[in-house]
């Protein structure tokens, strides 16, 4: 008897075929990681730019780990084509802005010196931009600069009402947010056993730099080019293996996703319990903080993860008292690398695709996951993140020896996105949809059209570094020749302003020390 791996979805398809306008609506936003490098390719080491505003109260444009890590982020919206259009004049403005700097477009970074190089991001004197600060400090002396200047794509996607009114009966957000958050659930589970999918297709970062691997073991298992960088002939997306954004401490949180209040319990046990590793680094050395705390995690946002189940907090809300305050609202994915043939990151099709998958991923059975089956299910992603192109690559079912080729799976998926597509473009007369679904299908026949086999051809022409200085400084140009589509240089003085105002009065209204406001934090 033939094992079939994926679940059999086709009442839940049968019943969105016939409840075709409960997908119109879906809530959408991006947000996009970039270093700013210097024409010579190696990282600047100017401040945030003050044209753009300040990067603690700018709603669009900001830092992530490092002062030259720029981070865009769209509004939320419904409109795709819209986003997109947003995200690229985020792109356009800051572009001009960063003066004759460019924006590094790969995932890894391969042209950090040395890590000193590496100015972690700051946000004023206030002590919520203090306190931002001191968490990257901490973030460094934990896992290395180096490994925190790796930027991806993050996509928040959120169900229209109608969809959760239809399949569940409830009236309103309120009244159903248990069984909304259960929604969110079952998809964040479905996204652990199926989301190797996206690295598959999408992942671009099948190299990395020498320096990146500190273990001298490890490195003998890379291949080398002569110009320093050390790449797997099959790897989509070393950024997603251990080599890349991780945290070994965490391995061992047993954190599940089956209800929301265990998922919050774990997250915050792992807020108040001490590590070991972390105590031999000092909490305070010498009157300078080395971490806000010596706990398993900082901070909640610590906790590293392929999916993020999330809630817009209210003002001094941790994320997970905004989640048991309200629910799940939407869902972060968090394992797109930077699409390095875009000049913004990521295309139209990656979101489309991503909109199918998690559709999908609500629809499917999906039962409760232990602590041991979600680390079995990370099987199937490391086999995908390190050697996902090897000829006749398997997948596995959980914990189960049961196997089957990934080109098998790969297309009994796309069979029912398929079915998905054809919904989503009820009123489409071009059919976006199932275009995405009709070409990303032959990936698994030809792996050679993913994008990590794209990126590793052309580094394998050029060299890592001359390649992504090449697409820098073409998107350069690129940018700098199309004018603004949806936002005008009004819209971006307004913003400067407000976040220089917004900024001035949260340094002008300080009430409590620094050391005072870090155990206000830490209750």
């Amino acid at each position: 008897m033939e094992v079939i791996l994926i679940p059999d979805v086709s009442k839940a398809l049968l019943w969105l075929e016939k409840h075709y306008t409960i997908l119109e609506g879906i809530q959408r936003g991006l947000e996009r990681e970039t270093l700013r490098i210097l024409p010579d390719g190696t990282l600047s080491k100017t401040p945030f730019p003050t044209e753009i505003g300040r990067a603690l109260t700018h709603p669009w444009i900001t830092t992530d780990f490092a002062e030259s890590m720029l981070e865009f982020i769209t509004p939320v919206n419904t409109n795709i084509d819209y986003m997109l259009t947003f995200l690229r004049d985020l792109h356009r403005y800051a572009n001009v802005n960063i003066n004759n700097e460019l924006m590094w477009p790969l995932s890894m970074p391969c042209f950090v010196a040395k890590e000193a190089d590496i100015i972690l991001a700051q946000y004023g004197s206030s002590n919520e931009g203090l306190f931002k600060t001191l968490y990257r400090e901490g973030l460094k002396n934990r896992y290395g600069a180096m490994m925190q200047t790796i930027s991806g794509v993050h996509y928040n996607f959120s169900l229209p009402m109608a969809f959760w009114q239809a399949r569940d009966g409830i009236k309103n957000a309120e009244e159903g947010a248990d069984i909304i958050s259960e929604g969110y659930l079952r998809i964040t589970r479905n996204y652990y056993r199926f989301g190797w999918v996206i690295p598959y297709l999408f992942g671009a970062s099948p190299s990395v730099c020498g320096s990146f691997i500190k273990d001298p073991e490890k490195l003998k298992e890379f291949n080398k080019q002569t110009n320093g960088s050390c790449y797997l002939p099959y790897a989509t997306s070393l950024r997603l293996s251990d080599i890349g954004y991780t945290n070994n401490a965490q391995k061992q949180l047993g954190i599940t996703f089956n209800k929301l209040d265990t998922y919050v319990e774990g997250i915050r046990k792992a807020t108040h319990t001490k590590s070991t590793e972390f105590s031999q680094l000092g909490i305070k050395v010498d009157g300078k903080y080395h971490q806000i705390n010596d706990n398993i995690l900082q901070i909640e946002n610590e906790f590293y993860a392929p999916i993020r189940p999330k809630r817009v907090p209210k003002k001094d809300e941790t994320p997970s008292a905004a989640l048991l305050r309200g629910g799940i609202e939407y869902i972060e994915v968090r394992s797109l690398d930077i699409n390095p043939f875009s000049p913004i990151g990521i295309t139209e099709e990656q979101i489309r695709f991503v909109d199918l998958f998690l559709i999908w991923c609500a629809l499917a059975p999906a039962p409760e996951m232990t602590s041991e089956e979600l680390q079995c299910s990370k099987v199937n992603w490391n086999r995908v993140i390190m050697e996902g192109r090897k000829p006749g690559q398997i997948i596995s079912m959980g914990c189960e020896s049961y196997q089957q080729p990934l080109a098998k799976v790969g297309h009994d998926l796309f069979s029912d996105l398929l079915r998905v597509a054809d919904v989503l473009d009820h009123n489409d007369p071009q059919k976006r949809y199932r275009k995405v679904c009709e070409r990303l299908d032959t990936m698994f026949d030809n792996p050679e059209l993913t994008l990590s086999a794209r990126t590793l051809q052309a580094i394998s022409d050029m060299g890592t570094s001359t390649f992504g200085l090449a697409l820098a400084k073409q998107y350069k140009q690129q940018l700098n020749a199309e004018p603004l589509q949806v936002l005008t240089e009004s819209d971006f003085a307004y913003q400067k302003n407000q976040s220089i105002a917004k900024q001035q009065l949260k340094e002008q209204n300080q009430t409590v020390t620094f050391d005072e406001y870090i155990k206000q934090m830490e209750q």
